[in-house]
């Protein structure tokens, strides 16, 4: 230390005059420097000092919004919709210079800027901004807002679904400038459709149509959905398409490219890598791109000035989130078309219940084709039932009907033959051995299953034992157990044709498409490629397997991976034919020979309607230990129309093997309830369900371990 008169103590260290130069700049220092991520003595901005954060924490305790102190260093940063990081957990007693300090660092967004906070006490200050990008806009957080209420989620869980993961590289580069709006594209082939051309021309002039499509077989549907989204740009909004998976990306994507050109459209998919999915959408976010297409995560693409929300397919399990709170994408599509006014389209060849539903409601217009256009573009379809089988030697021998080899050998001689086989793991269901008529609980209308025991029936909803059973179809007593699919399909067929290459497509390895050689292409549902000019047969293996699911969609899902195959065959007058390996008198093989899904939905949703199943009633499943269960059941308000089905056990997984998902850990019994509520009372279950779920959560009772558990799914697409 120097002393007053300039000597230096000790002979080492800095000449006076430096030392005069430290002293100095200290003295002219405003004010100190604020510890790192504490801002303790810092000052704070002179307006709206006060930064609303949503934290990164998805428990449903606390999901709502906290306040932070706004340091001065970043006021023109934090603004509304960027990313910060806060210190979280912090006691009240830990308070300095005004600031409340301590707890851990966790990331969250901010929301908006006030000049004050309701909140009495002292405020922490924000850590840090992470980025000045702002990523959460006011519709993207009203829209998840609005999710986390219909399905008893927290918001924080939400948005990690709706903002992909950050990249800093991606955030540096900007976006490309917005192209013009094109021009108003021709019908094309929507001109197949009745109402089709009025539809795209009222998306072109601005309007806000909304319709369930009933696409034509054939490959014409992703030309058809680019033709849409065109016409939604040529107005000056912007479109979204939402598709089950990445191989009908890559077509709508094309079709898009080769109508539009380059540059008019983003494709987010998880198959791109994080940083081109966030370059992407931020693209999107930042108005350079009007036009999304993608799979699920895509529903909550923030598109600006949105004309038009599609989805693809509905029924396909894709769609369903399989992460808290585990959202469908139709829904989620649903919401947005409510909350911008803006146009809705679902299409499928299909036609789900729902779908039906909206129609029905007169919530959307059909856009259907007249029968003479079907009547063309569909392929034969022929079908091979039980009396057919029993007269079958050949079926009884090799476990394929006669007809089928006939139909795979002539359709060797001019192309691909695709071979539908269900996967492994169907579980069957009870039938009336007679009528085939699926066997349900007379108190709930559950669907009933035989005892490994051998003991009475017991329904999977309700867990009534049924000792009396009789078919109210027909009135006979005998029961059976619905067939499972072979599982050496394809080593037979080799066996059969030697000479002709067989491919599989499935879990392990699916293809996107095949040429128009000959060949025999087996499939599991979902998994089919598409074949150069059609195949040119198609045999549909096994229907009891699908038909003899033990769940509410088993007939509805069956049609529609059937005709979602069929669809793929070349027309009738082109020598296309499909032969369906199951019993002809049922309703989904009729509307298939009659390719009448909407038909088929329209009849479902009367019966599900007169017996209180969705969608007309909506449902929730709890699941947990039987403990677990029951206390929460004890401490839930339901609405007073509710009405709680069960418990019934939930399928045991063994310890040691791989855990299913959305089931319990393995090694644990587990138990499940439904809880049904009549129409316009969903809302109401739902926020009956996370008050519950979320007081339970703040004892320390939701932490997810085995013990205490508690699962709750709104809409849940497995019922039984």
């Amino acid at each position: 230390m120097s002393s007053e008169d300039g000597s230096v103590d000790g002979g080492a260290g800095a000449p006076p005059e430096q030392l005069a130069l430290v002293r100095e700049s200290v003295r002219k220092a405003k004010e100190p420097r604020a510890k790192p991520r504490t801002w303790r003595g810092a000052a704070l901005a002179e307006e709206l000092p006060v930064a609303r954060v949503l934290v990164d924490k998805g428990v449903l305790h606390l999901d709502r919004y906290f306040d932070y102190a706004v340091p001065r260093e970043l006021d023109a940063d934090a603004q509304p919709g960027v990313r910060v990081r806060v210190r979280f957990g912090a006691g009240r007693h830990r308070v300095r210079d005004g600031r409340r300090e301590g707890g851990g660092l966790i990331d969250g967004f901010l929301v908006e800027r006030l000049a004050e906070s309701d909140y009495s006490g002292p405020l922490a200050a924000l850590a840090q901004v992470v980025s000045p990008e702002p990523v959460l806009g006011g519709e993207l957080l009203g829209l998840a807002r609005a999710v986390a209420d219909r399905y008893a989620g927290s918001l924080a869980d939400v948005l990690q679904l709706a903002v992909p993961p950050r990249s800093a590289r991606a955030e540096q580069r900007p976006s490309p400038a917005p192209l013009p709006p094109p021009g108003a594209p021709d019908a094309g082939s929507w001109g197949r459709y009745e109402h089709g051309s009025a539809f795209l021309e009222a998306l072109a002039s601005g309007g806000a149509p909304r319709a369930v499509w009933n696409a034509l077989p054939g490959p014409q549907w992703s030309e058809e959905l680019a033709r849409a989204v065109a016409a939604t740009l040529a107005s000056g909004r912007g479109a979204l398409v939402v598709l089950p998976d990445g191989r009908a990306v890559a077509r709508v994507d094309a079709a898009l490219t080769a109508l539009l050109g380059e540059g008019r459209h983003a494709v987010l998919t998880a198959d791109a890598g994080p940083e081109k999915r966030y370059r992407e959408w931020l693209a999107v976010r930042r108005g350079a791109v009007r036009a999304v297409v993608g799979t699920r995560a895509a529903m909550f693409a923030p598109v600006q000035d949105l004309g038009l929300v599609a989805i693809w397919d509905d029924g396909d399990d894709s769609h369903s989130e399989q992460h808290a709170p585990q959202p469908h994408a139709r829904e989620v599509l649903l919401l947005r078309a409510a909350q911008d006014k803006c146009a809705f389209l679902l299409g499928s060849w299909s036609c789900t219940v729902e779908a039906a539903q909206l129609v029905e409601s007169g919530w959307a217009r059909p856009l259907v084709a007249g029968r003479e256009q079907v009547r063309p573009a569909a392929p034969l379809v022929r079908t091979v039932g039980d009396q057919d089988l029993a007269r079958d030697e050949a079926a009884r021998a090799a476990r394929l009907p006669t007809l089928a080899w006939q139909v795979v050998r002539e359709g060797l001689k001019h192309g691909p033959v695709l071979v539908q086989v269900p996967r492994r793991g169907y579980v069957p269901r009870m039938a009336c051995a007679n009528c085939r008529a699926p066997a349900r609980c007379r108190h709930c209308a559950g669907p009933l299953e035989a005892q490994e025991s051998g003991a009475a029936l017991r329904c999977g909803w309700c867990g009534r034992d049924e000792g009396a059973w009789h078919c109210p179809e027909c009135g006979a007593f005998r029961l059976r157990a619905q067939v499972v699919g072979a599982r050496r399909t394809a080593e037979e067929l080799g066996r059969a044709f030697p000479a002709v290459p067989v491919r599989t497509s499935g879990r392990e390895q699916v293809l996107d498409t095949v040429t128009s050689a000959p060949a025999l292409v087996v499939s599991t549902p979902g998994a089919e490629p598409v074949a150069e000019g059609g195949y040119a047969a198609a045999l549909l293996l096994d229907g009891w397997a699908m038909l003899g699911r033990p769940d509410l969609r088993a007939g509805e899902d069956a049609l529609r991976r059937w005709i979602a195959a069929a669809a793929l065959v070349r027309p009738q007058g082109a020598g296309g034919t499909v032969v369906a390996v199951a019993e002809p008198t049922l309703r989904p093989v009729q509307a298939l020979v009659r390719w009448d899904p909407v038909g088929h939905a329209v009849r479902e949703l009367s019966e599900r309607a007169e017996l209180g199943f969705p969608p007309v009633s909506r449902m929730a499943a709890v699941s947990g230990t039987a403990e677990a269960l029951a206390e929460f059941l004890g401490a839930v308000e339901l609405p007073s129309e509710a009405e709680v089905l069960g418990p019934v056990p939930v399928p045991f997984t063994a310890a040691g093997r791989p855990r299913r998902v959305g089931a319990p850990p393995p090694g644990e019994h587990w138990e499940r309830v439904l809880i049904r509520v009549p129409p316009g009372t969903g809302a109401a279950l739902a926020s009956a369900l996370k008050a519950a779920q979320a007081a339970r959560m703040a004892r320390g009772g939701g932490g997810g371990s085995g013990e205490t558990a508690v699962r709750v799914r709104v809409d849940p697409p497995d019922i039984g």
